[in-house]
Formats: structure tokens, sequence, C-alpha cells
């Protein structure tokens, strides 16, 4: 399968392949950048969870340290939330004079109810002149470094955005654009639409434009830029439970043909040092197991291990009993037909919540301000 035939290039950054974990709430913190980053012998962009501006203009405890990147992280990237255009200012600014990160992404893509009913997220493209007033200072407070940014289709099918959105984004010195090929109101149900990728990148063909979208396998991933013309792809989902899938992707853009199919055995061992990571991240192993549990059901998908040995797994609370656990399985198992389909949230819901006269005139902007602002980071 053809290969893209040039690198991904975000500002001075060379991205090869052009693969970049997407930012997700509770997952890629620090602990799941670097194992993915392992797994892809240090190649492609590994990207914060979001980070809201306000929360880091004001060096919130939990939010500066989202933004605590292992040394092996290069380049450092950071994922921004803001909808006042003045707070973004600030927290790009921050992030440049202060050498926090070395890329700036911004999120115009969350769809759920607490982001959108404060016109954030994948609501805030609708206001255009809000989208570019944001877009803007934070250009302009960057200095030196890119500023991307990651946004859906639009609301729904009847308030599409992201053509204008991106050539808004064009016009204000944004350096790349991912797209995921749904709208607000699809949230993560039916299928992605990559004829919108494309279109996108038939609109936009100054900068790169990185594909989103019902990846969930390094095949999909080739597929998808050689049916839209894509510059690179955004995973998320696909990867929960699966950070070797980084292996996939890289030996796939590299034009290998092996992947990755861990026994049971070795998905044990990655589970066992994803906690240890989170415990020694977070400073303590019995909080670092906790936050572990959500990654339990990702990790097992497809294997035979038994709902009470999942219940028993999903509430340990220390790696002896994690580990001790898991070596009462088969760890024999090889890797499960079928465990590399869709995992992660892939139900959809129609209602969503904007602020209230949101719809009424795409450009007015009157009620946005610093009230907007989410005050804690993670999504």
């Amino acid at each position: 399968m053809p290969t893209p035939a040039s690198p991904l290039q975000i500002g001075p950054h060379t991205v090869q392949p052009p693969v970049v974990l997407a930012p997700m709430a509770g997952i890629t913190n620090a602990p799941f950048r670097r194992l993915c980053r392992e797994f892809s012998g240090g190649k492609g962009l590994f990207v914060s969870e979001m980070i809201t501006t306000r929360a880091l203009v004001e060096r919130n405890d939990k939010t500066m340290q989202l933004i605590t990147f292992h040394a092996s992280e290069q380049p450092r990237s950071i994922q921004l939330y803001g909808v006042d255009p003045a707070t973004v200012g600030k927290a790009v600014r921050m992030i440049a004079e202060e050498g926090l990160a070395d890329h700036i992404d911004l999120n115009f893509g969350c769809p759920v109810p607490k982001v959108t009913r404060k016109g954030g997220g994948s609501a805030l493209p609708y206001k255009r002149n809000l989208l570019r007033a944001i877009l803007r200072e934070a250009v302009a407070g960057a200095g030196g470094l890119p500023v991307t940014m990651k946004m859906r289709k639009g609301i729904d099918d009847d308030h599409l955005t992201y053509l204008d959105a991106g050539r808004i984004a064009v016009e204000e010195g944004v350096t790349a654009i991912a797209l995921h090929g749904r709208t607000t109101a699809q949230h993560y149900g039916g299928t992605a639409d990559w004829d919108a990728i494309a279109r996108l990148k038939e609109h936009v063909p100054e900068i790169p434009v990185l594909g989103n979208g019902d990846i969930w396998s390094a095949e999909d991933a080739l597929r998808m830029v050689r049916e839209t013309g894509c510059d690179g792809v955004v995973v998320g989902r696909g990867c929960l439970g699966r950070p070797w899938l980084f292996a996939d992707l890289v030996a796939a853009f590299e034009g290998r043909e092996e992947r990755v199919r861990p026994t049971l055995r070795e998905v044990a061992d990655v589970m066992v040092r994803h906690a240890t990571l989170l415990g020694e991240w977070i400073g303590d192993e019995s909080r670092g197991v906790v936050d572990f549990r959500k990654h339990v059901a990702w990790y097992l998908k497809g294997f035979s291990v038994g709902s009470e040995m999942r219940r028993r797994l999903a509430v340990t609370s220390c790696l002896e009993e994690l580990r001790a656990g898991l070596d009462e399985l088969d760890l024999d198992q090889s890797w499960p037909a079928g465990a590399d389909g869709p995992r992660g949230r892939t139900s959809g819901t129609n209602r969503v919540v904007l602020p209230d006269g949101w719809l009424n005139d795409p450009y007015d902007c009157a009620g946005v301000g610093e009230d907007a602002e989410l005050d804690t980071s993670g999504g």
C-alpha cells in the first residue's frame, strides 16, 4: 500500500511516520504517552490530555502536573481548551515564555456536554468570529511554537463548520488541522465521514490536514491516507488497551508487514508496567492502580478471562494484587481474533447541549467571556 510521500511537518518538527496520538481525557497522561512512544520507537507525536487555559494561567496544581513530560518526550505537545481569546492568549504566552512545551494544539473537537454547554470544544467553531479571535491570540502569543487545531465537522448535519473553520485557520497562521469525521451530535456513534477529511484537504491545500475517526488498525490508517489524501492520521480510541498499536503504525507506514500480536502474558506485563508508571507519576502506588482500573477491560478485550475475574481485576488497589490476579489467568492465550476492532465509547447521542441562543447567529459572540472557561483540566 502507498505511504505518504513526505513526512508530516508541524512547524520545525518533522513527524515521521505521520502518526499522532489523540488527546484523550484521563488517558493520555505522561505514563500512557510514554508507553505508546516506547512501542513506536520514539516515532510520532504524542499529545497531552486537554489542558484548560484558565487553570493553566492560574497554575492549578492538577493542571501543572498534567503538563509534566518524561525526559524522552520530544517534541512536547500540549492541547489547550479555551473559550475566551484573552485567556487563551495568556496561556499560550505562558507556555512559550516558560518553555513548557514545543507544540500547542487547540481543542475544538470535544463533544461532551459540560464543554459544549459553555460554547467550547466542538460547539465553538460555529461562532466564526470567536474562533478567529482565539486563533489570532494563540498564534500571536506562541512566538516560534507551532499552533495546530483539532475539530469536528460541525454541531450537526445542519450546522457544518469545518470548511469555514479550516479557511479561518489558514488565514490566522495555524500550522495544521486535524478533523474528526463526526459531528457533535454523533458523539462517537455511527461511522466517521472520511469524505469530509478529503474535502477539507482540497479546501485548505496550504497546510497539512490530519484525519481522525475509526482508525482501529494500521491498515485503517493507510487506507485513510490513500482514500482522503490527508497528510497524516490522529489515533484515539483504537489504542485504548493497545499502546503497541503505534508499533504497528510505524511498521505500516515504513512498508513493513510485521504486526504486534501479544499473548495474554505479554499483555499482562504491559498492564503491570502501565499501572506502575501511573503510581510513579502520581507519587502513590495505590492511587496509580486505582487510576489504572479504567484500562483493565480494554487490555483484556477478547481474551478468555471470565466476568468474575474481570470484576476482581477492575477493583484492585495495589500492584501486588493486580499481578496476583493476572497470574491466575491462562497467560498462554494468543492474541484473540476480533480484538483489533472498535473499542472505547461507540454509542452516539443526538442531544447537543449549547448555550442559550448559540445557533441564532454564527458570527455574534456576545456573552462569551472568561466565565465560560472551565476551571479544571483533563476533560
